[in-house]
């Protein structure tokens, strides 16, 4: 597989992984959201570090809704 291919069939992965932890981020940093389990600076590091899964596992588990 070439450069631009490579590209071409990367960059939905990081358009996904970059809108995943901007949503996540946002969600966490918005004044009236309770998160359950751990504090807000170490969810946005699980958010920030590991990846794809690190927004998912908080989007899931981490919000409390209220």
């Amino acid at each position: 597989m070439d450069n631009p291919t490579l590209v071409a069939v990367l960059l939905p992965f990081i358009a996904i992984e970059l809108g995943l932890m901007a949503w996540g981020l946002w969600d966490l940093t918005r004044p009236q959201r309770v998160v359950r389990g751990l504090p807000k600076p170490v969810w946005a590091a699980i958010i920030i570090f590991i990846g794809m899964v690190g927004p998912a596992i908080y989007l899931l588990f981490g919000r409390e809704e209220t």
